[in-house]
């Protein structure tokens, strides 16, 4: 397994810092923060070794029983 890059590893540590402060202290430049952050981890290019693991599976996976599930109990199709 490769090691994971400094700038990834920070910015992950910097995400849990940022969301931990967003949970004591709801503020609209942590929310920001914390989607750009979120954006710089998930779209890394540690990720694109091509190999499938389990946490780029998660990080890439699309929620389609959770958006079918929530359109059904609104009502849609």
């Amino acid at each position: 397994m490769r090691p994971i890059p400094d700038d990834l590893a920070d910015a992950l540590q910097d995400w849990h810092a940022t969301y931990r402060r967003l949970a004591v202290q709801p503020c609209t430049v942590l929310r920001r923060r914390l989607v750009r952050l979120s954006a710089q981890v998930l779209f890394h290019p540690y990720w694109e070794s091509g190999r499938r693991t389990v946490a780029r599976s998660v990080l890439h996976a699309t929620p389609l029983s959770h958006t079918a599930r929530s359109e059904g109990q609104r009502g849609g199709r």
